[in-house]
């Protein structure tokens, strides 16, 4: 079986689309032949990269078996190759916001009309499917894969010590809750600092890594609040700090809420905490909650509701810091269900069988 996978998103830009794509073509790779053809140069490079995908679908797509998209956005590429090579399957990863992304343009073109043509729909998410349904896309195209984890590369051997050394505060008798990740405003930062934080002791402190549109909104909720002694912003971080912070932390939290037109296709960064043997808390919503099995991974309680987050945090911290007895349970589970080497084998199944659909 011979794949073209083409990704408009791919490192050395920084993201998690990008980092899964990345991951999926180099597994993909272990077991069918694939050509990877990717976008390396950011989105604005992306109204020349539409095009060149293209054109080379149309030039080369007789020699693969099948197409595998790396998100909906590519969806024009599809629509193309199935009017070039209408036998040959097109395949396309969704994860959420390339279904809702808020335009009338892109919904009318890319959703109602170039997506039209996928063969089949691969969601990272199990909500991802529903609006697929919505969206009039056919529910008997998708498939529900999650996305995958390195459940290495993340993990070391950090100490408390070191991330002191990070904070620049004491944190021997603090309990740690952290969030890592891009700040758009649906992670709910901004309202975990307004309406939880304050029903917490003074012993719990807050760190918040990475950047993000939300940024300042969550700046303002800590001046507002008072907090900023116990909510730590500390910004885009390097890859060593933020693994520091994955494994030295007591809790990991991703406490979103509910954007229109812009939903939590899977969280690959709770996964990522996971396989560091951090612990998640994170909302009953949207993708989150296949990434996080209640008990197993993490723990999920209701979208919005300071008073539930304030329980179960005490709650989780009653006996001690949830890593020491949650972790190596968290990170099993990890290891069993989201390792790459597993979720690209149930690709390749899902391609072959597409090729197969295909061919009757």
């Amino acid at each position: 079986m011979k794949i073209l996978f083409i990704s408009r998103a791919y490192p050395p830009t920084v993201g998690g689309i990008e980092n899964q794509n990345y991951e999926l073509g180099k597994w993909l790779s272990e077991i069918s032949e694939t050509k990877v053809l990717a976008n390396k140069k950011g989105k604005r490079f992306l109204p020349f990269f539409l095009p060149y995908a293209s054109a080379m679908t149309i030039l080369t797509m007789h020699k693969y078996d099948a197409l595998l998209l790396g998100d909906g956005v590519l969806g024009v590429t599809g629509w193309i190759s199935k009017f070039f090579y209408p036998q040959k399957p097109v395949i396309c990863v969704v994860h959420g916001l390339d279904l809702t992304f808020p335009s009338r343009f892109y919904q009318k073109v890319w959703v109602n009309f170039f997506l039209k043509r996928i063969d089949k729909f691969i969601a990272v998410g199990n909500e991802t499917i529903n609006v697929g349904e919505e969206k009039k896309l056919g529910r008997e195209k998708f498939m529900f894969i999650p996305n995958g984890v390195d459940t290495e590369k993340h993990l070391c051997e950090s100490t408390r010590a070191e991330l002191e050394k990070v904070l620049g505060v004491p944190v021997s008798d603090k309990k740690i809750m952290l969030t890592a990740g891009r700040l758009a405003k649906r992670k709910g930062v901004a309202w975990f600092v307004k309406n939880v934080m304050p029903k917490l002791s003074s012993d719990f402190t807050y760190v918040v890594s990475g950047d993000g549109p939300d940024k300042e909104n969550i700046l303002n909720a800590i001046k507002e609040e008072q907090l900023s002694e116990r909510v730590l912003m500390l910004g885009y971080v390097t890859d060593e700090v933020r693994n520091t912070l994955l494994n030295t932390a007591d809790l990991f939290l991703q406490p979103n809420i509910k954007i229109p037109g812009d939903m939590e296709g899977f969280g690959i960064s709770v996964i990522e905490a996971g396989a560091c043997r951090l612990p998640v808390l994170a909302s009953n919503m949207e993708g989150l909650k296949d990434a996080i099995k209640d008990g197993k991974n993490g723990f999920l309680v209701e979208s919005e509701n300071a008073d539930a987050y304030v329980q179960k945090i005490n709650e989780l911290f009653a006996k001690g810091s949830p890593r020491e007895i949650y972790g190596q349970t968290v990170r099993d589970f990890v290891v069993e269900n989201y390792q790459w080497e597993k979720i690209a084998k149930q690709y390749s199944e899902e391609i072959r069988k597409t090729i197969a659909e295909l061919k009757n």
